[in-house]
């Protein structure tokens, strides 16, 4: 029986560059802001985080913290419950729900610490367990060689057997280079590694539907974004003609996004992003939704942050090993992952996630 409530919660804001430029079809950037959530209970602190503008930080500060703060840390779904609610007129979708699943991670971060176990054992996975993750990356601002290095490193070095680069250049103006590109990935990767695209909505419905027919010789199973998510009717229409897998999702922040989408048939598999969705509170529920439709779930970027979570999950496809928030995960938290042979482990020994923030490390690039 644990009688320690929450003595603090804690909320800062690092910009962090990135190491070239990085774009894909929709948007383009040259940092990442990470919004790191420390909430302590005696001597122990859980740590959550969210990749979202500073402001989520503020969200925490100035309206979760207090809700939290004397409350049972044990009591994570309760607490849950009292954020959702306390952020209904901020806008849950957006930077509210980006800090609400920062707060959600490091609740239950801290839940396990105090129990002394590993997170994914708390929530009911095997000790020793793997989770299937792909490279991605393959920033439409890399050129030829920049793509080689990154995709070989994957493939020849680390053994990941399935990668993804980004499409759809300039809103879906440079067909021209995305095909390019598409057959260059695949004369890196070879034959017996599975290929991925990403539009990020950039394309129209049937320049997504000729895009698919004329790279059909490079084998792509996995077509994400072809249209914007939120054009659920291209989708689905998209899905039914064409060879790879159709896949959305990273952009929802409530189950009845999630709900909405399974039901219109715009999926094959079912993306959803943990530090966007609520949290692994949430997490779980969107991979309960999913299966209630017949349908695999992956998680989107943070890897780290998605890991134990998908560790308990029967309908898992796989994590996303995404380019941008590994550097930053890696660099900055000690007990990170190696995905070498395509799947990563989580600590069976290390209490809650296993990650301890290298503070020092990180202070230099704080913005708020």
């Amino acid at each position: 029986m644990i009688d320690t409530p929450v003595t603090a919660v804690t909320a800062a804001a690092y910009t962090i560059p990135t190491d070239t430029a990085e774009a894909d079809g929709t948007l383009a950037w040259q940092s990442t802001t990470l919004v790191l959530v420390q909430v302590s209970a005696g001597r122990q602190v859980g740590t959550g985080w969210t990749y979202a503008p500073a402001a989520a930080a503020a969200v925490v500060a100035g309206i979760l913290a207090d809700l939290v703060t004397g409350a049972d840390p044990v009591d994570v779904p309760g607490l849950h419950e009292n954020m959702v609610r306390a952020i209904r007129n901020a806008g849950r979708p957006g930077i509210a729900g980006c800090a609400l699943s920062a707060v959600d991670l490091a609740l239950w971060d801290l839940k396990a610490r105090l129990w002394g176990v590993p997170l994914h054992r708390l929530l009911g996975a095997p000790a020793a367990v793997e989770v299937p993750v792909y490279g991605s990356g393959g920033f439409t601002t890399y050129r030829r060689r920049q793509l080689e290095a990154q995709l070989s490193g994957w493939v020849q070095e680390q053994s990941i057997p399935r990668v993804k680069i980004k499409i759809g250049q300039g809103w879906g103006t440079r067909t021209d280079r995305d095909l390019d590109r598409i057959r260059q990935a695949r004369r890196i990767i070879g034959e017996d590694t599975e290929l991925y695209v990403d539009a990020n909505g950039a394309y129209g419905r049937k320049q997504a539907v000729r895009l698919a027919a004329e790279s059909a010789e490079e084998n792509v199973v996995w077509f994400e974004e072809p249209v914007s998510s939120d054009d659920l009717d291209g989708l689905s229409r998209i899905r039914q003609v064409v060879r790879p897998d159709v896949t959305a999702g990273e952009y929802g922040y409530d189950l009845a996004y999630f709900e909405r989408m399974c039901t219109a048939g715009a999926v094959d598999c079912l993306q959803a992003d943990i530090t966007r969705c609520g949290g692994i509170t949430d997490w779980l529920k969107v991979a309960a939704v999913a299966a209630a439709h017949n349908l695999e779930i992956s998680g989107h970027c943070a890897p780290h942050a998605h890991a134990h979570a998908a560790a308990t999950i029967p309908n898992l496809r796989h994590l996303e090993w995404f380019h941008d928030h590994v550097r930053i995960e890696q660099r900055f938290f000690d007990g990170a992952f190696d995905p070498t042979g395509g799947s990563v482990r989580p600590d069976p020994h290390a209490p809650g996630h296993g990650l301890t923030l290298r503070a020092p490390d990180i202070a230099p690039f704080q913005v708020a």
